[in-house]
């Protein structure tokens, strides 16, 4: 499984949509992902303090798109290293591959 946190509207617009985009793949190219062990990582890095977050857990045997395993796009979140690959999904993700959708909440 990998992981993704979005917003519960993003969230909310995917399932009325069909098919979930992340900003990211239309800036970037990509969704950014993560695996279990980076998550906290991350979500401490770039969403502190939000209270309006989902837990994506997506199965990558599923995923419609391409799924590259690479270095981070930019500097490392504090505890991850710049060796670490990260999943990113070129493509949106067909519904059929988030196996469930969580609140994240902050702390």
């Amino acid at each position: 499984m990998i992981l993704h946190i979005t917003s519960r509207a993003e969230w909310v617009d995917a399932q009325a949509r069909g098919e979930y985009i992340a900003p990211s793949l239309n800036a970037e190219g990509f969704i950014h992902c993560s695996t279990e062990k980076q998550v906290l990582h991350v979500a401490n890095a770039f969403y502190r303090g939000r209270n309006d977050l989902v837990l994506l857990l997506i199965d990558e045997s599923k995923l419609k798109p391409e799924l590259k395993w690479e270095a981070p796009a930019g500097p490392p979140a504090p505890g991850i290293s710049e060796s670490d690959s990260f999943p990113h999904i070129f493509g949106p993700v067909n519904l059929t591959a988030v196996v469930s959708a969580r609140d994240f909440p902050a702390g």
